[in-house]
C-alpha cells in the first residue's frame, strides 16, 4: 500500500485483524446466529465481533480518540475533535445471504472532517485507501473516477429504501425520474462500496438517501481524493448522523445533482 500514515496503517492493521474472523464466518452462513434489530436491518454475531476486534485495535494506537460506530454508538464523546467512525460490516444483507458484495469501512475525522478512510472486501482482497492530499489507492495501484461525459450514458448506483423508511414513495419516485434519464442503474447493497466503486471509475456516480455516516465516511474522501465530487443534500438539522448523498465524476455530477432536486415528476 502507498499510503504510509500512522492513522492509515492502524486502520489498515485493524481491517486484517478483523476480517480474519469475518471470513471465518462468511464461509459458515448457515451457523450464524442472528438477531433482529428492526425489519430489513440485521445484526449477526460476526458484526458485533468484527465491531469489536476493530475498537481494541484503535483504541490501542489511540486511546483518547472519539468513535463513532454502528453498534456502540459514540465511545470517548468528550473527544469532538479526533474520531474514528466504523461501520464493521457494510453490506449486512448481502453477508447474511453469502453475496461477496460487503466490506469494513473505517474512516478518521479530524475537526469535522474526514482526513482518510479505508474500505476493505475482505472476500475480494480489494482495499480502497485515501488520504487527504495523497490521493486514493485500490491496493498497490493509483485509482481516478471515471471520465464519462453524456449523462445519460452513464452507470449509477443507488440503494434503499428501508423496510422502515417513512419516505419510501418519494424514493422509489425519485429512481424512476432518474432511471428516465440515464441507461444503467444498479443496486448491490453496499453503501461504501458503492462508493468505492464511484472512487475507482466502475460507476460514475452514486446516490441514496437515508443513510448513516458509518455507512459513507470512508468513502468521502476516498471519492475525493480520486478526482470526484461530494455533495450532500435535504440534511436534517434535527439528526446530523442521517445523510443524504451523491459522489459521481466531476462530468455528470451537476446533472444528477439537477434531477435530485428537481420537483417535478416526469
Amino acid at each position: 500500500m502507498r499510503l504510509d500514515s500512522p492513522h492509515i496503517n492502524v486502520i489498515i492493521k485493524a481491517c486484517m485483524k478483523a476480517s480474519r474472523f469475518l471470513i471465518r464466518d462468511f464461509g459458515e452462513i448457515e451457523n450464524l446466529q442472528v438477531s433482529s434489530k428492526a425489519p430489513g436491518d440485521f445484526v449477526t454475531s460476526a458484526d458485533k465481533r468484527t465491531e469489536k476486534i476493530i475498537v481494541e485495535e484503535l483504541q490501542k494506537a489511540q486511546p483518547n480518540y472519539g468513535i463513532l460506530t454502528e453498534e456502540s454508538g459514540i465511545l470517548n464523546g468528550s473527544n469532538n475533535k479526533n474520531r474514528w467512525i466504523i461501520d464493521p460490516i457494510d453490506g449486512t444483507m448481502n453477508f447474511l445471504n453469502g453475496i461477496p458484495q460487503f466490506a469494513i469501512s473505517i474512516g478518521y475525522e479530524e475537526n469535522d472532517e474526514i482526513k482518510c478512510g479505508v474500505i476493505f472486501n475482505p472476500i475480494t482482497n480489494e482495499m480502497f485507501c485515501a488520504e487527504k492530499g495523497n490521493g486514493a489507492y485500490l491496493n498497490n495501484s493509483r485509482i481516478r473516477v471515471s471520465n464519462k461525459k453524456k449523462f445519460q450514458e452513464s452507470l449509477l448506483v443507488t440503494g434503499g429504501p428501508k423496510q422502515t423508511s417513512k419516505i419510501k414513495e418519494k424514493i422509489f419516485s425519485e429512481y424512476i425520474k432518474i432511471s428516465k434519464n440515464v441507461t444503467n442503474i444498479r443496486k448491490f447493497g453496499s453503501a461504501a462500496l458503492d462508493m468505492a466503486y464511484v472512487a475507482s471509475g466502475r460507476f460514475d456516480g452514486y446516490w441514496q438517501r437515508e443513510l448513516n455516516y458509518w455507512d459513507i465516511a470512508a468513502g468521502i474522501i476516498i471519492v475525493k481524493e480520486a478526482g470526484g465530487f461530494v455533495n450532500f443534500f435535504e440534511q436534517s438539522e434535527e439528526d446530523p448522523i442521517k445523510k443524504n448523498i451523491l459522489a459521481s465524476n466531476s462530468n455528470i455530477h451537476q446533472n444528477l445533482k439537477d434531477l435530485i432536486n428537481k420537483k417535478d415528476i416526469e
